[in-house]
């Protein structure tokens, strides 16, 4: 059977600039460089999902200045047919990267947020029962899709980031994959450390794979008694943006592929490893091949 996976989310521009540091209140600070590239939370998973092999469409909504961010997508073999087109302006992000890779980022929603039901049970009618349904939180209209997926059986993947309050009102108990870094695993709990944090949300939600990424020191799983942990690739950062995305497409990309958590869980990190080492989003995610020289 080929398991399809529909990705509904952001498409953003993004404005990367370096920096010695992330930028203080009240100070002005120049930029070493600035650098334009395709990003998005939906748009980099959907990158990763295609170039891991997975039969993956976007969903999602662009603006008059983010018509290229959907050529692109195409030409990684990701299906664009649910990708509507606004008059108004294309979400985008500004980027702080500093000296030691990591980044500080400032979201602009446009059009990721003018998303409408009417464009989302268009495209949902195209899967079927088994089929994934992959959701970030930089669209409008989370908890109807978390809500319509469910519906139609398809198997609802989340990722809550960025993460708001809103998220805590999302119906989370229907979501059958919770992908969530140390950040957002502390707010959904209201614990301070992410280990608590893990635990508790193992008992509110007994039925959700809980997958908690915890930077350079790797990854743990929680699922109907199971418990891993996978170190991460130690490789020499130059930017983290884009890497809790490509380890999200690898590893469902795996899992539909049939593999159990802990092959899955170990690709993903090679993968996310690999997009570290490079600049950019969608441009640093690694393709299938080169991950699996590792």
């Amino acid at each position: 059977m080929n398991v399809k996976i529909l990705n509904y989310g952001s498409l953003n521009i993004d404005y990367v600039y370096k920096v010695s540091h992330f930028v203080k209140p009240g100070e002005t600070l120049a930029s070493a460089s600035l650098e334009t590239f395709s990003g998005g939370k939906g748009a980099n998973q959907s990158t990763a999902l295609a170039r891991a092999g997975a039969n993956v469409s976007h969903g999602g909504k662009v603006g008059k200045d983010g018509l290229f961010l959907k050529e692109k997508l195409q030409k990684d073999n990701a299906n664009a047919t649910h990708i509507q087109e606004s008059s108004s302006t294309n979400g985008h992000a500004c980027i702080q990267v500093d000296e030691k890779g990591q980044n500080a980022i400032i979201l602009f929603p446009g059009s990721n947020k003018e998303i409408t039901k009417e464009e989302i049970d268009n495209a949902l009618k195209d899967f079927n029962k088994g089929d994934y349904l992959l959701l970030q939180n930089e669209i409008n209209l989370v908890e109807y899709l978390i809500e319509e997926g469910h519906k139609r059986d398809l198997i609802v993947c989340l990722n809550p980031a960025p993460m708001g309050k809103e998220v805590l009102s999302y119906p989370l108990h229907l979501v059958d994959c919770l992908i969530v870094n140390e950040t957002e695993a502390k707010a959904l709990a209201h614990k301070k450390d992410y280990k608590e944090a893990l635990d508790a949300l193992e008992k509110l939600y007994p039925k959700t794979e809980l997958i908690l990424t915890i930077g350079d020191e790797g990854v743990l799983y929680r699922y109907n008694g199971q418990k891993i942990s996978v170190a991460a690739h130690q490789v020499t950062v130059v930017d983290t943006t884009g890497a809790g995305d490509t380890f999200i497409g690898y590893y469902l990309a795996a899992k539909i592929e049939g593999q159990d958590a802990q092959k899955c869980l170990e690709f993903a990190t090679k993968a996310s490893a690999l997009c570290v080492s490079k600049q950019g989003a969608q441009e640093s995610i690694p393709t299938k091949d080169e991950v699996l020289k590792i």
